[in-house]
């Protein structure tokens, strides 16, 4: 699915998050104050974006980040964007699997995750993986959509998302199930609460969590 809808997947979260998609990841590399001397994981990295951001933003920047994502068509297209942008020697990706990621014990300082998390089929183990890499003291990073907590707010968002967001997508990405999954996707996802919980019980010591534009989205940031 995600192979099928790559070469309209950066056009499409544009248009359906008004541009505020971009908002959210530069406050992500943000609070994962980064000096321009660290290594990074970009778990479900996608096209890279949030790789790109974490290499170029004006918030702090990495010295080096390595994307990881199961999907190579994602993969092909965000190397042709890093290639584009002469980035090549600060962005590697690989493909991968967020349940075993393909790095060392302790050898990142951060790690990062962009509406990826849901869709891993054993959150609680790519949990422990992002533990198993970070160094003493790394910082994970993770944005993911959310149920809006003021009743009104939720109850158009979801019109929203069960209506509105599949019709679109569908028109654009021409495939009939990907933006129909994205909603269930959400509703399915732990509670912040909750999934705060389990980082904790799968190798974080600390976790904060902040709700952004309603609550649509959440930024979690934890700390081993």
């Amino acid at each position: 699915m995600f192979d099928a809808i790559a070469r309209r997947y950066d056009r499409l979260n544009l248009l359906l998050s008004a541009g505020i998609d971009r908002r959210w990841r530069r406050r992500a590399i943000r609070e994962l104050g980064l000096t321009g001397r660290e290594r990074v994981l970009d778990m479900c990295t996608g096209t890279g974006d949030l790789a790109i951001e974490a290499v170029r933003s004006p918030y702090g920047r990495a010295a080096m980040v390595v994307g990881v994502d199961f999907a190579g068509e994602m993969l092909r297209l965000g190397l042709l964007k890093v290639r584009q942008l002469g980035l090549a020697r600060q962005i590697v990706l690989a493909r991968g699997d967020a349940t075993s990621v393909p790095l060392p014990d302790a050898s990142v300082e951060a790690a990062m995750v962009a509406f990826g998390i849901r869709n891993v089929v054993d959150p609680a183990k790519a949990a422990r993986e992002f533990a198993r890499v970070l160094k003493p003291g790394g910082q994970l990073a993770v944005l993911e959509f959310g149920q809006p907590p003021n009743p009104v707010i939720r109850a158009f968002y979801g019109w929203y998302s069960r209506v509105v967001l599949p019709r679109i997508g569908r028109l654009i990405s021409q495939h009939s199930d990907a933006y129909s999954y994205l909603p269930a996707s959400v509703e399915q996802f732990p509670s912040p609460d909750a999934f705060a919980a389990m980082l904790k019980q799968n190798g974080f010591s600390t976790v904060r969590y902040v709700p952004m534009t309603f609550g649509v989205v959440y930024l979690y940031v934890a700390r081993i």
